[in-house]
């Protein structure tokens, strides 16, 4: 069961929902400790003066801010406790809104929001009446001190609570260079466009995220289960470097490249090849691209310690 962050409640009009807030992820990154090879001591870090140099005792950190290229304003953490919001507790809704008005650019951090205090039944209201608007709430929550816009959403048996981003943190379209939205002044045919459409439709597929791993991850703990194992515990075994990579001519025609990918069918997951790929991929290299050069292994030890 995940620690809980606070009891509170959601609360519209005079309608008020007790409620618990628990994380709705967890993290399962991999992470590696920084070590000295000499003797696979722990690296740490030191807080020093930028200018001379000399390390820097904790009671001599302030905090500052920047109001102007190497200006600042210091402030102590009693004046910056002062300005925090006020922790209330509430999810306090402001409006709803219909569901896809929100852009995913929006969306920071999901909570789940659990009933509370024999609240199930008017939690299971709130929940199916959102459910049958098809809208979501937004709403004024303080968490860790900071106030944050958020939305509340049903999913599945619960209600969710996603922390939004606010307006000024999203960059403006403006700030980057995009093609033009009319798909002719972008450049773009008719008929591209009908082929892309037909690669959309036959990729088509219901979501489950059940179906998508974290490659990376498995492989790597894969790795440090056998070095555990094999007791290589302070060596580096044989790493490939320079690993062929999958062959590709460099197609210039947009509507040749479409073809092709429509006639290679709807890929496997967790990218495994369909059926005749490797057929397209021979092509593909016979079309201008050299053949990789084989793989060169490397052996390196590290002294024990």
């Amino acid at each position: 069961m995940p620690h809980m962050i606070w009891k509170g409640a959601i609360s519209f009009g005079l309608v008020h929902v007790p409620v618990q807030l628990y994380p709705a992820t967890q993290s399962e990154n991999v992470g590696f400790n920084l070590l000295d090879k000499r003797s696979m001591d722990p690296i740490g870090y030191k807080q020093f003066n930028k200018n001379t140099g000399k390390d820097v005792t904790r009671d001599n950190i302030v905090r500052g801010f920047e109001y102007e290229k190497g200006k600042y304003v210091v402030m102590s953490d009693a004046e910056i406790r002062s300005a925090n919001p006020e922790s209330t507790q509430t999810v306090d809704i402001l409006a709803f809104v219909e569901a896809p008005e929100i852009s995913f650019l929006s969306l920071d951090t999901p909570y789940y929001l659990a009933p509370d205090r024999k609240g199930e039944k008017v939690y299971a209201l709130l929940r199916d009446a959102l459910k049958a608007s098809g809208k979501v709430g937004i709403a004024n929550v303080v968490l860790h001190n900071k106030q944050h816009l958020a939305a509340l959403i049903p999913v599945g048996p619960a209600l969710a609570l996603n922390t939004l981003r606010w307006a000024d943190e999203v960059r403006e379209f403006d700030d980057f260079k995009f093609p033009d939205e009319n798909s002719k002044k972008a450049g773009v045919s008719p008929k591209e466009l009908e082929m892309a459409q037909r690669l959309i439709d036959d990729m088509s597929d219901t979501w489950n995220p059940h179906d998508y791993h974290d490659t990376f991850r498995e492989d790597i703990m894969a790795l440090v289960n056998k070095k555990v194992k094999e007791g290589k515990t302070e060596e580096v075994s044989e790493v490939e470097e320079g690993a062929p990579r999958k062959a590709s001519a460099e197609i210039l025609d947009l509507s040749d490249l479409l073809k092709r990918s429509l006639k290679k069918g709807k890929p496997t997951r967790r990218g495994a090849k369909s059926a005749g790929s490797a057929e397209d991929d021979t092509a593909e290299a016979d079309a201008g691209e050299p053949a990789a050069k084989p793989a060169r292994k490397t052996t390196t030890r590290r002294k024990r310690a």
